[in-house]
């Protein structure tokens, strides 16, 4: 069987598992991103969530782009860029030049710049940085998208958000739900309206505007968790301290350093 024919099956077993078709600009993404460079980095072929957490589903990789809703020449920060698989997407829907993305694990980074090249979308920028702080120096963004799991998007990603963009993220712990938040008209919100918002596990000032599928994403790492780094604080701790100590100077560094002054 070609790889037209593979590619075909492929999408049609996704929409089954989606339960609708697949939105006209995301199904142009699958059919012309090429998958080889990817797969090929990820250990488990990018087959499963939560295990590997470098690598997503393509199942979920649609809910989360199709939840995106970008366009053409939109402005798009990737949070947790991973083996790069959906930021090739989402740079051939928006345009290379305008996607940005950052992982807190630098092997991730270099996998997913190398990813990235080999596809064809070499001018994306992925750097290394802490997913929490978004990044600044592009900002503001049409869309942000989170590839790690949390309660609600931390508040420099909010602040990085263009007034009229919208933010997807994986909501929750253990299963979450795909979620898609715009800020809020708050001021031509009525009575009803802040019923819902009562309701509505958006972080304030935002509205969901929209929900998909079930997902399992590994919950956003901060500096210290990202695999090769200690976890335990006082073993790390610990072992900085001794490093320190071993440069530092002893005493008979010192009586030499003043008998030499006296010569």
């Amino acid at each position: 069987m070609d790889e037209a024919s593979l590619r075909a099956d492929m999408i049609e077993g996704l929409e089954h598992q989606i339960g609708e078709p697949i939105e006209p600009p995301v199904l142009t993404a699958l059919q012309r991103v090429p998958r080889d460079p990817f797969v090929d980095d990820s250990p488990r072929g990018g087959a499963v969530d939560g295990e590997d957490p470098h690598s997503l589903s393509i199942e979920t990789v649609v809910r989360l782009v199709t939840a995106l809703d970008a366009a053409d020449g939109d402005t798009v920060l990737v949070v947790g860029a991973g083996i790069g698989y959906s930021v090739a997407m989402l740079a051939e829907i928006v345009g290379a030049r305008h996607v940005h993305a950052v992982d807190i694990d630098r092997s991730a980074v270099v996998a997913a710049r190398s990813n990235l090249d080999a596809a064809g979308y070499g001018a994306v920028l992925v750097d290394r940085a802490d997913g929490a702080d978004g990044l600044p120096a592009y900002a503001p963004y049409d869309r942000i998208l989170l590839e790690a799991a949390v309660v609600e998007p931390p508040r420099a990603l909010r602040e990085q958000l263009a007034p009229d963009g919208r933010i997807v993220y994986p909501r929750g712990a253990g299963v979450q739900t795909v979620a898609a938040i715009e800020p809020s008209p708050a001021a031509n919100a009525d009575a009803d309206d802040a019923s819902e918002a009562d309701d509505d596990p958006a972080p304030a000032g935002f509205e969901t505007v929209e929900t998909h599928g079930p997902a399992r994403l590994q919950p956003m790492l901060v500096e210290g968790e990202q695999p090769g780094t200690e976890r335990n604080r006082t073993r790390r701790e610990d072992a900085e301290h001794a490093e320190r100590g071993r440069r530092r100077r002893h005493g008979w560094e010192q009586d030499w350093i003043d008998w030499d002054d006296r010569i």
